[in-house]
């Protein structure tokens, strides 16, 4: 069929079954958009800012498990989108996002809006297009969805000039994809396999390593059928929580920076570690010379270059970890003996009681962060997903939510991008309108992108942000009191809005709660509103995210307290 380029967007979209695309229009995507009010394919959810439109399209992709779909503008609006697909990036969330571009016969001339999109997004895009002949069109975004979904998922970028948006041409649209040049290995090697269950079998002291490819690849029931017979202690990192139930008896807890004790300690003094699907983050390791030094490796990841790039692995296994599971599981059943390492478990839950995740309850009635993370989870529990932006509202949402299944929590951990949280949530809501999405952030995060509660009214989304209010930029000012001999430097935030009149203004609801009584009955009550709601809970300004292990340090050797001077 004769159709121009920018209504081949629109018929590529609907071949790839996309229901919902998040974005924000100007000059050079303008045919595109066009062609978006003709059609009645999908919906378009109009953010009110280009980073919110692929933080939102992040956020639907994590929820769902589906390709999250952006498409902004030219030059300021592809800049604007930049830090969004970079947490993407180093997420590894399968998403496209389209760009306009000017005209292929102004490229290079610095015209109006002009942007190399293709050379500020190569370090950190999946793969990019830049896109020359309409012929080309149909077969890349085809290309695109596969390269995003595949493999070690992550962001796609089609970079489309405006002139071949409004070229006439064949559409053409392929049925399946045959790339030469890339393959991910989806069958491991089973001589490598057979060598780590043989590993496994000859541990006194396993722990089991989960990280965020364990989500990306739905592996998750399979993973718990193997804690469940082998009874391996378990620990998580920030991108995995929710693959164990939080009350599975051998999940320790979060590892790494602001891990549990036990979970760092258990890492620690393991003779074998089973990597499912992380990628050995700095936050995780802490000091590379020190971590797991008495263990040998096993690690499952279907990028290879993931592989040994930070630790040295013993037994490397490439391969999809679900595929890989699979294999694992009957070998593992065979010469299975859960009993060898009850002692193990014994020293291991003797860490979770001697140091459990806690905290203390503020003599002043002053409500502590913690609580409110964890009366949400005792309200809410499974029945919501969970968003986060990024600092100390973050940790203490890993380390207090009782997260009970996969995509359930929402964070950017990689990059850390504040603003994330918000659109994110609007995202996962877009996906699930029957669930309760709550965004747990604070007095600086939300700010970065207050707009989107004109995206969240408009577009009838409820999520109920609540905002922990320390008056502080809370992790900074954490390690400015810790490592900079509480020297406070711009991160006291003395000048704050009224979050109550700023929610009511766009449309929402906003309460602000001193007490714990009133947070209970704000919450339900931003529940029963059925519109985006602020709720400002004023805490503890003080309290730090504990335990901690000092930039660059070991995992044993963690702050556990601060006590007062």
């Amino acid at each position: 069929m004769q159709i121009n380029g920018a209504r081949m967007v629109i018929e590529a979209l609907h071949k790839e079954n996309v229901k919902f695309v998040f974005g924000y229009p100007g000059g050079a995507i303008m045919n595109v958009y066009d062609e978006i009010y003709k059609q009645n394919y999908f919906k378009h959810i109009l953010a009110r800012h280009e980073q919110a439109a692929v933080h939102s399209a992040d956020g639907f992709a994590r929820a769902s498990g589906e390709v999250g779909v952006a498409m902004v503008t030219s030059g300021p609006g592809f800049t604007n989108a930049v830090t969004g697909i970079a947490t993407a990036y180093a997420d590894s969330i399968p998403m496209v996002i389209i760009s306009g571009q000017v005209p292929t016969t102004l490229i290079g001339t610095d015209a109006f809006q002009e942007i190399d999109a293709v050379g500020i997004s190569r370090p950190c895009t999946k793969h990019n297009y830049l896109i020359k002949h309409l012929e080309d069109l149909p077969k890349i975004i085809k290309e695109a969805f596969f390269i995003a979904k595949t493999g070690r998922p992550g962001p796609v970028l089609i970079d489309l000039p405006k002139d071949i948006t409004a070229e006439i041409g064949e559409f053409n649209y392929p049925k399946e994809i045959n790339l030469q040049t890339y393959k991910p290995t989806i069958k491991a090697n089973l001589k490598q396999i057979k060598k780590a269950v043989s590993a496994i079998s000859e541990a006194k002291r396993p722990i089991l390593y989960i990280g965020g490819g364990a989500i990306s690849s739905n592996s998750t029931a399979l993973i718990r059928e193997f804690v469940k017979v082998t009874e391996i202690p378990v620990v998580e990192t920030l991108m995995a929580r929710g693959v164990l139930e939080h009350d599975n008896p051998h999940l320790l807890g979060m590892v790494g920076m602001h891990g549990s004790y036990a979970a760092n300690m258990g890492m620690h003094e393991a003779d074998l570690m089973i990597a499912f699907g992380p990628r050995f983050d700095d936050r995780v390791t802490g000091k590379l010379s020190e971590f797991a030094k008495n263990a040998k490796v096993i690690h499952v990841d279907i990028d290879p270059t993931s592989i040994g790039k930070l630790v040295h692995i013993d037994f490397p296994i490439v391969g999809d970890l679900k595929e890989v599971l699979s294999e694992i599981l009957p070998l593992v059943k065979k010469k299975n003996d859960k009993e060898k390492y009850a002692n193990w478990r014994k020293i291991i839950e003797n860490y979770s009681k001697t140091h459990p995740m806690s905290f203390e309850e503020g003599f002043n009635k002053v409500i502590k962060p913690q609580w409110v993370i964890k009366e949400t989870g005792k309200i809410l529990g499974d029945k919501a997903i969970i968003s986060t932006d990024v600092g100390q509202h973050q940790m203490w949402t890993a380390q207090f939510y009782p997260f009970d299944r996969p995509r359930q929590f929402l964070t950017s951990g990689g990059l850390g991008t504040m603003g994330y949280g918000f659109p994110a949530a609007i995202g996962a809501k877009r996906a699930y309108p029957e669930k309760v999405v709550v965004n747990f952030t604070g007095d600086g995060s939300i700010l970065m992108n207050i707009q989107e509660l004109m995206t969240a009214v408009e577009q009838k989304l409820p999520v109920i942000n609540i905002i922990l209010n320390n008056n502080y930029l809370g992790m900074v000012r954490q390690w400015q009191t810790l490592f900079y001999d509480n020297r406070i430097s711009e991160t006291n935030l003395t000048v704050q809005p009224d979050f109550i009149k700023l929610a009511e203004s766009f449309g929402g609801v906003g309460y602000k709660v001193e007490t714990k009584e009133e947070f209970v009955k704000a919450l339900d009550n931003a529940i029963k509103a059925n519109k985006v709601a602020l709720i400002e809970v004023i805490v503890d300004r003080d309290e730090n995210v504990l335990p901690m292990v000092p930039s660059g340090g070991s995992l044993y050797d963690m702050i556990l307290e601060l006590k007062d001077d």
